[in-house]
């Protein structure tokens, strides 16, 4: 599991081409350190609302 942690939050510094480019026009650390928030953020939203709705999903199959 620790392996797993680690290759994300490595991931996590990874950045697209169009972040890469507004970056490079002379923005700080502390823009840097936001937007890689920011994607995580987006990253994480969409596996968050499908494991909600698979819980749900789950404990309805599963009534008795």
């Amino acid at each position: 599991m620790l392996h797993v942690l680690h290759l994300v939050a490595s991931l996590a510094n990874i950045q697209c081409a169009m972040c890469r480019a507004v970056l490079e026009t002379g923005a700080d650390a502390e823009t840097a350190k936001s937007l890689n928030d920011g994607i995580i953020y987006l990253m994480v939203i969409p596996y968050v609302l499908v494991a909600v709705v698979g819980l749900v999903v789950y404990r309805q199959l599963n009534k008795k």
